[in-house]
Formats: C-alpha cells, structure tokens, sequence
C-alpha cells in the first residue's frame, strides 16, 4: 500500500507493523571472538556466502564532501587483509573529490538474513599506480569503458549520447585492451574501529567493538 492511501499516521503503523529479525538468526559469543577483527569478519561473510546471500561483499561507504555534509553509496568490496578494506572508484568521482578534502570514511555492511551488521571508519589511502591499474583492469570492458568516459554523475542530457561515446571508447579499449584510466583508483581504509553486530529475535542483540591501541586490537562489548 502507498503512502498517499495510508497517510502520514498510516505509513508510521505500517513500517512498525513490517516484521525483523523473525529468524532463525545465527548466534554470536563475543568471548569467542578472534582478536582480529580481520578474521571475524571473513567468517561473517563466508557464512553470507554459503547460504547464498545476494550480493554479500556490498557495502555502503559513508564519506564528507568539503561543507561537511555527509554522502553515502554502495560499493562493492574489493579485498581485505590485515591493512585494511579495499574499494575503487573514479579519483574525478564525487566520491573520489571528497576522499581527496577528507581522506576518512565508513564502511558498512549488512546481511539481513543472518541479523548481521558490521561497521568501521578509519583513513583512507589510494594505491599504487601498480594496484590501480590492475584493479582497473580486472574489470569488464563496459566497466572500463563508463571510467574512461569520466562522466560519472555528471547531469545526463541527451542517452543516445551516451551510448554513442560509450560504444566509441568501447572500440578503443578493443583496440588497446591494456588502456588504463590514469584516475582510477584502489582506495584501502585501514580502520582504527571495527564493530559486529548481531540482532536477536528478542532484541537484546549482542554488540562487540574492535579498536585499534598501539599494542595491537582491544576488544570491548557493547550494550545494544
């Protein structure tokens, strides 16, 4: 039912009438938990993996363009390792000016069948010209193609236009498969705080934070 038949009341009954966390979710014991976050978070997204959960490796990355004010779009993960979560984009991007002013940001992901959210923030670097070129690379040649074109959420006139100089870079980048986007770039957030949450049907969800000390990672429960 649409908002406009339910009313401004109607919309507020509704939402908090959609069921969540039905279950049956997975359980979490902190007091198990690896000493780096690294490690718990593979095996939270190995588990999304198994059981077929769609796109599991999206992520929202929350970045602050120059006036403060935050931006947020969903990504795709790229790798992870011991220094931290990769993604790419575009360095002429918006996502790519802003890293450029204020080089943090946050990373979020979400598994909603497993009740499974975890979040982290810390600076960000881009890679080497080496990493950046195989990343781009990696990708498909209309993918390639979109980043060459340097247009990205430039307002959008005319989509024949598009199309065309979009079939035309195709043809070069046939041409010349190892043509490489000089602005693209793989982008590393080494987080300083990493937090898994887990929902429980009852509500009482079971929260751990990760924070990054000179000695190494600190584990520390959350109220939830």
């Amino acid at each position: 039912m649409s908002g406009e038949e339910q009313g401004v009341d109607g919309v507020r009954g509704w939402l908090r009438g959609l069921e969540v966390f039905s279950g049956p979710l997975p359980g979490f014991a902190p007091e198990q938990a690896p000493d780096d976050p690294v490690r718990l978070f593979l095996s939270w997204l190995s588990d999304a993996v198994a059981d077929g959960l769609r796109d599991p490796h999206a992520m929202t990355l929350s970045t602050v363009d120059e006036a403060g004010d935050p931006d947020a779009r969903v990504l795709i993960l790229k790798d992870v390792d011991a220094t931290g979560w990769r993604f790419a984009g575009h360095a002429f991007s918006p996502k790519g000016h802003q890293l450029s002013v204020h080089p943090r940001a946050a990373l979020s992901f979400y598994w909603p069948e497993h009740g499974r959210q975890v979040r982290l923030r810390g600076p960000v670097t881009p890679g080497s010209a080496r990493e950046n070129a195989e990343d781009f690379l990696a990708r498909s040649a209309t993918a390639r193609a979109e980043a060459l074109l340097g247009r990205q959420s430039q307002y959008l006139a005319d989509a024949d236009e598009r199309d065309r100089a979009l079939e035309k870079t195709l043809g070069l980048i046939a041409r010349e498969p190892s043509l490489v986007d000089s602005a693209w770039t793989l982008y590393t957030l080494a987080p300083t705080v990493v937090e898994f949450w887990q929902a429980a049907e009852s509500r009482v969800h079971t929260r751990l934070r990760y924070e990054r000390t000179p000695a190494g990672w600190a584990r520390f429960p959350l109220w939830s």
